[in-house]
């Protein structure tokens, strides 16, 4: 007996001789650091079941995190931080992963970690975490010449988990620095979104010009808290009477927060159930609520989430209309999550949609979600960015190194057709300084085939299109990308149905989900005339057409660059009358 006990707290053999491994029995093991470095790094199988890890020091959990850990192959490792603690040592208490796993042989210590780029898919000018998980863009703020981008963010797998908020700042919405995580999990819970303002005039007490967060504590229950930062956002300082705003609501989360100046208050609007909250606050610390919205308005097919709520002008006109932005999770115009808005009056307390029976997409493909804009955006723009994936299959997408990116950052502004007011999504200009040489074929020859490598000389797969295309008397235009491995997007103008639709059944590899092949629609106004702006990075397309009056975000993984475009009709002819392909990269 006393033979066995022993034999199961012997150390395991690893090849880090630095760390000391003890199996305990039922699947628990204590690991020792004995040596002083930066990083534990851990092993990732995700197939694995979450293995629940506590960071201990002095006796003392400092961190508690979940991971998969490897059980008998590695998908990839990621970084445990231990640089905070090396002189006073750290131990781990990991549970639920048997003695026999292979991560007990493979995790190691070390003073660095590798995140150059090793993946196929990822995207040259889409935002990108180094590595991890990432999903929603939380606290957006501009500040001082930097545009600050937060977002939920798991660093210990490239799987959804551990909300932390990661960081990064650019001073030109394309390149991007990327900064240590900003806000992490406490006793109050993980960290889920919100947003940021900046205080101007000390409000809340924390000094002038603070950057103040307001995210969801998410523990059994959800509650609102809020942290501030007097660096510029390179630290933050939790509140110490968080939570400051709660519920009994189990969905009860998403703050953003802007200032209204006509009632010199701070107002906080967040998603609760399938309903809008609006707050109201004269010192963003104690909150009283005025007003909800959402009964009998928009799609309720699933749970709303992130809002936005800010004014904007309406084209043509000296009016300004208000945008209440609600996305939902599912529901959606395709399946899965998507983006809804609705447009009408605010007057500091209460939200009036003007058009109740109207439901308005704000991008008509299946990868555009949890949008949300810059708080403080200088020259007044109203610049927005969303996630570009779908929670139908975000966790499966074919990525190991990072899971998720970004959409191209977009202007809003609004605008009126038969007798409705829309939203406009435009490119934001910034996007025109990634732009090669212009390759324009002003004599183009319908029904034909375009080669790109040729056109761009050597395409990587970044590049942007744009065209017009003049119908005839055609009942079906269509232009097709593909490559030489028979992998294809077809674009369809349909002049009968009034649709512009986009089918990626075999664009390449989709077969990781059944709800990843999908053909999706969008309506355009009846005309004879069609202006398209193609957007092609690594493994997306987002098309925006009639100068962003409508939008199509959606992913793609082909095996090889689309390499040729191709163009058809039905039932009658057509005209390309322009056509112009840039290739795209950061120019210094």
């Amino acid at each position: 007996m006393l033979l066995s006990i022993c034999s199961s707290i012997m150390s395991a053999q690893n090849a880090d001789t630095h760390l000391n491994i003890k199996h305990l029995g039922d699947r628990q093991t204590i690991v020792r650091s004995e040596e002083n470095q930066k990083y534990l790094l851990l092993p990732i199988q995700e197939k694995a079941h979450e293995a629940r890890l506590y960071m201990i020091v002095d006796n003392d959990v400092v961190k508690t995190i979940n991971v998969r850990l490897a059980v008998d192959s590695i998908d990839y490792y990621v970084p445990l931080e231990l640089s905070a603690y090396q002189e006073k040592g750290v131990a781990f208490n990991i549970q639920l992963v048997d003695d026999s796993a292979v991560c007990w042989q493979t995790m190691k210590l070390s003073d660095t970690f590798d995140t150059a780029n090793r993946e196929d898919f990822r995207p040259v000018y889409h935002f990108t975490p180094a590595y991890g998980w990432m999903n929603d863009p939380n606290g957006m703020v501009y500040k001082d010449g930097e545009y600050h981008l937060f977002y939920q963010y798991n660093p210990y797998g490239s799987m959804w988990g551990n909300m932390h908020w990661g960081h990064a700042v650019s001073k030109d919405l394309l390149k991007w620095e990327h900064l240590p995580v900003a806000i992490a999990p406490d006793g109050l819970g993980t960290i889920f979104s919100g947003s940021c303002v900046v205080d101007k005039d000390n409000t809340a007490g924390f000094g002038a010009g603070a950057i103040v967060a307001f995210y969801t504590s998410a523990g059994e229950r959800q509650s609102q808290s809020m942290a501030y930062s007097l660096d510029n956002g390179r630290t933050f300082k939790k509140y110490p009477l968080n939570p400051i705003i709660t519920s009994t609501l189990r969905d009860f989360r998403d703050p953003k927060v802007f200032w209204y100046e006509d009632t010199k208050k701070w107002v906080l609007i967040l998603a609760a159930g399938q309903e809008m909250q609006i707050y109201s606050s004269s010192d963003l610390k104690e909150w009283t609520m005025e007003s909800s919205f959402g009964q009998g308005q928009g799609v309720h097919d699933g749970v709303w989430e992130c809002p936005d709520l800010f004014e904007l002008p309406v084209e043509g006109t000296e009016l300004k209309k208000w945008v209440l932005v609600c996305n939902i999770n599912p529901g959606g115009p395709f399946g899965g999550s998507a983006t809804q808005y609705f447009v009408g009056t605010f007057d500091g307390k209460k939200f009036v949609n003007e058009s109740p029976a109207a439901t308005k997409w704000m991008d008509f493909g299946k990868d555009h979600y949890a949008t949300v804009t810059w708080s403080n955006a200088p020259a007044g723009r109203s610049i927005a960015l969303a996630w570009m994936s779908n929670w139908q299959y975000a966790n499966d997408v074919p990525t190991r190194q990072y899971r998720s990116a970004n959409s191209v950052p977009r202007d809003l502004s609004l605008y009126t057709a038969d007798g409705e007011t829309y939203l406009k999504c435009t490119p934001s200009p910034e996007l025109l300084k990634m732009r090669g040489k212009a390759v324009k074929k002003h004599a183009f020859k319908v029904d034909r085939t375009y080669n790109l490598q040729q056109l761009l000389k050597d395409n990587t797969g970044t590049y942007e299109i744009e065209m017009t295309i003049k119908n005839r008397n055609a009942q079906e235009i269509g232009f097709q990308l593909y490559n030489a491995a028979g992998e294809e997007v077809d674009f369809t103008y349909d002049l009968s149905a009034r649709t512009f639709k986009m089918d990626r059944t075999k664009s390449g590899l989709t077969i990781f989900n059944k709800d990843f092949p999908a053909v999706t629609a969008a309506p355009f106004e009846a005309k004879d005339e069609l202006t398209l702006r193609l957007f092609v990075d690594k493994s997306s397309i987002e098309v925006f057409g009639d100068d962003g009056r409508w939008c199509m975000t959606n992913l793609v993984f082909p095996s090889e660059p689309y390499n040729r475009i191709s163009f058809y009709a039905k039932g009658g002819t057509y005209s390309v009358s322009s056509f112009t392909v840039y290739k795209l990269a950061f120019n210094e």
